[in-house]
Formats: structure tokens, C-alpha cells, sequence
């Protein structure tokens, strides 16, 4: 991986913010099989913003809560 790939990705607090949710919740749903597709890299867990902005979009009740944020 390199530098402009690991710029790109997203932590969990990124996302759980852009989400309005706790990263205990997005942790949660991560063991549960449940939220966004994520990247592990070694102990780390991060997230492509496409990755999330599909989810989002693939839970299009819930879009008014979750801001897009692959800009």
C-alpha cells in the first residue's frame, strides 16, 4: 500500500462521525457482519470511502443520517 492509498482510507472515527453513530456501534456492526466493508492491515481497520458511500447508499432510509464521504 502505499501513500496515496493509506490517505484515502478512513479510520473508524472518520467513519462513525460521518454516520452520527459511536465507533462502539460501527464496531458492533462489523462483528455482527453488519455496516460498511472494511480493510484490515494488520491490527488496524479502515475503510474506503467508496466502500461506505455504498453502503450508505444501499440503506437509503438511513441516508439522511449518513453524510456521502467520498467527495
Amino acid at each position: 500500500m502505499n501513500q496515496t492509498t493509506s490517505q484515502r482510507l478512513l479510520n473508524e472515527r472518520q467513519v462513525a462521525d460521518s454516520c452520527a453513530i459511536s465507533v462502539l456501534t460501527l464496531r458492533k456492526w462489523r462483528s455482527e457482519g453488519r455496516g460498511p466493508r472494511y480493510v484490515k492491515i494488520g491490527a488496524l481497520v479502515r475503510y474506503r470511502p467508496e466502500d461506505v458511500d455504498a453502503w450508505i447508499q444501499s440503506h437509503e432510509s438511513q441516508r439522511a443520517e449518513c453524510a456521502e464521504v467520498a467527495q
